[in-house]
């Protein structure tokens, strides 16, 4: 499997983990009877949130970056490099 492939993966499975924090987070507030839900519970959402963040970066400038590189490439074929 490709480096692209696996972060595309990894990207999905992250989304369905923030997904089911989400949930377990607002299940943990409708039951805690008008106290806070511990603190871990609370902001268990955040990691994958966080390489959330970073592998979506990643794969929103993925098709800029190999677009400039088949320019560089084209370019030094044309120039006999």
């Amino acid at each position: 499997m490709s480096g692209n492939k696996l972060v595309r993966q990894t990207h999905r499975w992250l989304s369905i983990a923030f997904t089911v924090t989400v949930i377990a987070n607002f299940v943990a507030m409708a039951r805690a009877d008008g106290g806070t839900p511990p603190a871990w519970i609370t902001y268990s959402p955040l990691l994958p949130l966080f390489l959330l963040l970073f592998s979506g970066l990643y794969l929103f400038a993925l098709p800029y970056v190999s677009r400039a590189r088949g320019r560089n490439a084209q370019t030094e074929t044309v120039q006999g490099i």
